[in-house]
């Protein structure tokens, strides 16, 4: 009765351990691709800045909100 108590125990603890290995390749996963993207938008701001003239964003948006009547 025992033998077959220890085994199931096992069995769960060895179920247990697979779930947290997967758990943990997710969350992995999940991480390499957030920072793919948070790359891109990086490369992209860098992008928009080099091409940026002196103007700055302060004034342009001063500018853009000026009503011409």
């Amino acid at each position: 009765m025992t033998i077959t108590i220890e085994k199931r125990l096992d069995s769960l603890i060895s179920d247990a351990h697979e779930i947290q290995k997967e758990l943990i390749l997710a969350r992995m996963r999940r991480l390499k691709t957030s920072g793919r993207r948070q790359a891109a938008w990086q490369a992209l701001a860098e992008k928009i800045s080099a091409q940026w003239d002196s103007v700055s964003a302060v004034d342009e948006i001063a500018a853009q909100r000026e009503k011409a009547w």
